[in-house]
């Protein structure tokens, strides 16, 4: 295995065959180590077909290429879910009290809001930073509610710890974050959190766009998407799960009934 890993880590990616020509090693026994390493998060494969280095094994490294790693990894899921649903696509992490854009997918669409990868915006304004902090152990969450100093980034922000937490028991319950022209004026989000194959938490997702093509009654589709997309991508990171958590057909029939009454 650790000859395998050496070679994966000198290259762009290596398929099957390669692997076993090149480390001289059976190509059932490569294929048998490949795939445990793949189940575990320490690899995976795009779709090409080739194996790389994973995020598990890239964050015993520096934490950009850990970001590095994570957004290849989500790459051709965030593209599947932007052409379902032609809207901005972002990935984020959380870094201290902000999130950290690591990866946007633009929409083909003229209006758009204009984003870049780099960008920070509090947490607490973000579908992204929610679907992060609302899935946090509490004490975590306790501990950035002690250094967090609201800002009103527009008139629809949220800045009352009461709210924000009434707001994370929502997101919790349903498997989403939604944001609505809080960090933008006339823009509206959808998020949901990724994991890794512990468990924890390792960034989010989100599909952004104006409120005047995200309509209510489009909410019940894209949070099926969001929530869908969050789970591949928690998969292919290891993440395996008890008892897999999806937002059910009912709860959104149920949730799009309330926003457009």
């Amino acid at each position: 295995m650790l000859r395998i890993l050496e070679l994966l880590d000198r290259s762009d990616g290596l398929s099957l065959k390669e692997v076993a020509e090149l480390t001289k090693i059976n190509k059932s026994t490569a294929h048998r180590f490949l795939s445990h390493l793949e189940s575990e998060g320490y690899l995976f494969r795009n779709k090409q077909g080739l194996y790389l280095i994973g995020l598990r094994l890239s964050r015993l490294g520096a934490g950009a290429s850990s970001q590095r790693t994570l957004a290849k990894i989500c790459r051709p899921v965030l593209e599947s879910i932007r052409k379902v649903t032609t809207e901005t696509v972002n990935l984020a992490v959380l870094d201290g009290l902000d999130v950290l854009y690591i990866d946007i997918l633009e929409t083909s669409h003229m209006f758009r809001m204009v984003s870049q990868v780099g960008m920070r915006r509090p947490f607490y304004c973000t579908a992204l930073g929610k679907a992060i902090v609302a899935n946090m152990d509490e004490e975590s969450q306790e501990k950035l509610y002690a250094s967090v100093q609201f800002r009103q980034v527009t008139p629809s922000t949220v800045t009352h710890l009461a709210q924000l937490r009434q707001q994370f028991t929502h997101i919790r319950r349903q498997g989403f974050s939604i944001e609505e022209e809080e960090a933008v004026v006339g823009v509206r989000c959808l998020g949901a959190v990724i994991r890794g194959a512990e468990g924890e938490i390792v960034g989010a997702i989100s599909v952004s766009g104006p409120t005047a093509r995200i309509t209510n009654d489009r909410l019940g589709s894209f949070a099926i998407e969001i929530c869908k997309v969050a789970r591949e991508i928690s998969r292919r990171l290891g993440y395996r799960p008890v008892k897999p958590k999806g937002i059910s057909g009912e709860r959104v029939q149920k949730f799009a009934r309330a926003r457009l009454q």
